[in-house]
Formats: C-alpha cells, structure tokens, sequence
C-alpha cells in the first residue's frame, strides 16, 4: 500500500467531511477509475464481507457506531503537525476576513 502524503491526508480530511452519500460516491468512483487494479476476487471479497457484516447488525451481534463517533477518531489519527498548522491556518483566515 502505498504511504499517505501530505496532500493525500488534506484530501481524506476534506473526504471525511464530505455527507455519506457523498462519501460513497467519491469512493465508488475512486475505486472504478483504478484501471483495472481492484481484481474480481477482491470485489467479490468485499461483497461477502458486506453481507456478513449486515447479518452481525442484524442479529444485534454487531453494534453500530455513530458517524460524528467514526468521524472524530478518524480525524484524531491524522499527524499532529498537520491538525497544529490547520488550526493556524484557520486563525490566519479569520484575521485576514476581519481586516
């Protein structure tokens, strides 16, 4: 697999922010303009893994986690320095917008 960059972890963080139709979206089209690198087993892997985890849900073996949950964990796993600069950053705006 291949490493995340900077800009990489910038656009899982705009992802991350994006509704869950949209994140849906965004992944499905990722995924069919791989050009051909997601192979049929792994397609039919994910297919199987779906409907096991429906079944977990359903028969309340598994338990659901709430999106803003999900949400915050995923944004807390980002790298530090990258969460500090966009905290300035942001700050930095807000001065620029008052002037």
């Amino acid at each position: 697999m291949a490493q995340m960059t900077q800009e990489v972890s910038k656009l899982l963080e705009k992802a991350l922010s994006l509704t869950v139709e949209e994140q849906e979206a965004l992944a499905d089209s990722l995924t069919s303009n791989l050009g051909g690198k997601v192979e049929e087993g792994v397609l039919a892997a994910w297919d199987d893994e779906i409907k096991r985890r429906v079944a977990e849900l359903d028969s309340g073996t598994a338990k659901a986690v709430p999106w803003t949950e999900v949400r915050q964990r995923n944004l807390a796993k980002l790298p530090r320095a990258q969460q500090r600069s966009r905290a300035s950053r942001g700050s930095r705006r807000r001065v620029r917008c008052g002037v």
